[in-house]
């Protein structure tokens, strides 16, 4: 048998080198019997490779039974462990197991490795079905649902959902949105990034749904991209300095811009959230106020206001912001804060 040199420090390596070594020595004249090799390392120290070695854990008879649940003596958790070639025998004291690991066993790594394989053993089917001695029952997080229960309903208004890499570039959240500077963004930056796509934590959807629909110019057009995520925003008041924020942004790529388009989509998302339609712009419900925004068509723009709290925006995009993500075709676009309807 041959014997592959390797770095010490590689642990990978010797796991693969104990679990081949092993599974030969089956077939080996005389069985589970391998000869060593003698390996010198950079250092000048020789090492005998394979190691093969045995390792043993003790565990506790009660606290495995506590964690899967089960009521098994000690004598028959050791018949338990047996089967899953793990040599077991019973401590003096008679509550713990000491549990022997051989080299063909590397996953066991922790003691709840060993309860697994206990409760493996015994059959998850057989272990009787309990109610979490807690509190409360968990649910789901409110926020992924209302964002669950909103994806559909786009979905079959005519849009496309994408899920885009949620780090970007400088230029992304700043200059292709027509922002001067990226100082005007309260952005989180990446230290030390390892590529320029990755420099920062985006602040806003948009990028991520035009870099979508240019990698998909060839299909046939209207293009209509949404997409329900977070973004992240530079907050100080917060513990660790920022915070995330659920949005929904979509985008409507066309002929003609289709102002019409998105802003029928925020008043289908407006009505399924039971927010009315505010013609005289008082507190209560929703409307729309203009807004010079450079990332969109100057008086092509509205803020949208919801019981008297700004939670996004919504207009026709401006062609230089198209010219930098590489679009010729019009854009319509919006983009709002889901966070304050739960």
């Amino acid at each position: 048998m041959h014997c592959y040199r390797f770095d010490k420090g590689n642990i990978m390596a010797k796991i693969v080198l104990d679990t081949l070594v092993c599974m030969f020595s089956t077939y080996c004249s005389n069985k589970y019997t391998v000869e060593y090799c003698e390996v010198t390392n950079p250092s000048g120290i020789t090492v005998l490779y394979p190691e093969l070695e045995y390792r043993t854990e003790v565990v506790s008879v009660r606290k495995t039974n506590r964690k899967i649940g089960i009521s098994e003596s000690p004598e028959n958790m050791t018949k338990l462990l047996s089967k899953m070639c793990l040599k077991s025998e019973l401590t003096s004291s008679g509550d713990d197991i000491k549990v022997t690991v051989p080299p063909t066993r590397h996953d066991v790594i922790h003691a709840c490795d060993i309860y697994e394989d206990v409760a493996i053993a015994y059959g998850y089917n057989n272990i009787k079905r309990t109610l979490p001695k807690t509190n409360t029952i968990g649910h789901q997080f409110p926020l992924n649902k209302l964002s669950d229960l909103l994806r559909n309903p786009i979905a079959e208004a005519g849009f496309t959902e994408a899920l885009t890499i949620f780090q970007c570039s400088r230029d992304d959240i700043s200059k292709k949105l027509g922002i001067d500077s990226i100082d005007e963004v309260p952005a989180v930056h990446i230290s030390n990034p390892k590529t320029l796509e990755f420099q920062v934590c985006r602040t806003t959807l948009l990028p991520g749904i035009l870099k979508t629909i240019s990698a998909n110019k060839k299909m046939p057009l209207p293009i209509k991209i949404f997409e329900i995520s977070d973004v992240v925003l530079k907050d100080h008041e917060t513990e660790v300095g920022a915070r995330n924020e659920r949005r929904i942004c979509a985008v409507n790529c066309n002929r003609n811009a289709g102002f019409e388009i998105v802003h029928g989509l925020l008043d289908k998302i407006m009505l399924l959230l039971e927010v009315p339609w505010s013609p005289t712009k008082q507190s209560d419900g929703y409307y729309l106020t203009a807004k010079n925004d450079p990332t969109y068509f100057p008086g092509r723009c509205a803020e949208i206001i919801c019981n008297g709290k700004l939670i996004g925006k919504i207009g026709v995009l401006h062609p230089n912001v198209l010219a930098q993500f590489e679009l010729t075709n019009p854009c319509s676009a919006v983009e709002i804060n889901i966070q304050p309807f739960l």
